[in-house]
């Protein structure tokens, strides 16, 4: 299947886009929780995705969760108390840019974690997991599949070009040499926490426009009639002549020219 052009993209995400926002005063509306957790490997496209979800939406209400590696501190609480502080309240969605799930996957692989700290975080994700959907959470999982041809063309990307270069860290780098490492800690993950009440759901994101679009339209169509009809709001006229902006003592920059 040939890559999905910008324009063809575009319009396809514009009708989606509005019911994203629609999705949004829904759950304002009901007070539900959405949380959704992207996961995959180096440049698969998470960035992306997220933005795809959460550029039109309120940052009030639409939280990226993107958390760094654990503090001293951190490192010695129970692996999920960290996330725990990120998860929605009412009427909110969180996206997680990575979550728990890096104990399966980078801290395996890269020996950041010991065999017994995984063991134990796979059998305690399924009821953690289990315990936020039984408290009303709407949690979607999504990992993002990316051939290794196709992983090699981005990091030559990152490296070339020095908007994102900062994308590319010495952990990428030997992320590249890990491919199958990381196939076979996926595997094992999915085995053990691809439950009935938080399923994965796996996108194909060779195409990243494809991908979103995919990624998208599969969690608006598992949520419910997300249909809240928008609040009736009028602009009256103005009550004079519209004002000119005043700047007392302090002037503004002068304007940009091109």
């Amino acid at each position: 299947m040939s890559k999905l052009k910008r324009k063809d993209y575009e319009a396809a995400f514009e009708p989606m886009q509005l019911e994203l926002v629609a999705m949004a005063r829904w759950l304002q509306h009901t007070g539900k929780r959405l949380l959704v957790i992207l996961e995959g490997r180096d440049t698969a496209g998470k960035g992306g995705a997220i933005g795809a979800i959460s550029d039109q939406l309120n940052p009030r209400q639409c939280h990226v969760v993107a958390l760094p590696k654990p503090t001293e501190r951190e490192a010695t609480q129970w692996y999920f108390q960290r996330y725990v502080a990120h998860l929605p309240a009412a009427g909110e969605i969180a996206l997680f840019d990575r979550s728990w799930y890096n104990r399966a996957g980078v801290e395996k692989v890269m020996g950041f974690a010991s065999d017994a700290q995984v063991k134990a975080f796979l059998a305690q994700a399924p009821v953690f997991e289990k315990q936020l959907v039984d408290d009303g959470i709407l949690l979607f999982k999504y990992w993002l599949c990316c051939d290794q041809a196709q992983q090699e063309t981005r990091f030559a990307e990152r490296l070339d070009d020095p908007l994102k270069r900062w994308k590319l860290s010495p952990i990428d780098l030997q992320a590249r040499l890990r491919y199958d490492d990381y196939t076979r800690a996926r595997e094992a993950m999915l085995k053990a926490t691809h439950t009935r009440y938080a399923p994965w759901t796996l996108v194909d994101f060779n195409d990243q426009r494809r991908g979103r679009l995919t990624l998208v339209r599969d969690l608006l169509d598992r949520l419910p009639d997300t249909h809240v009809p928008p609040p009736d709001l009028e602009l009256p006229p103005l009550p004079g002549k519209p004002a000119k902006e005043r700047y007392g003592a302090l002037k503004p920059l002068k304007p940009f020219k091109a």
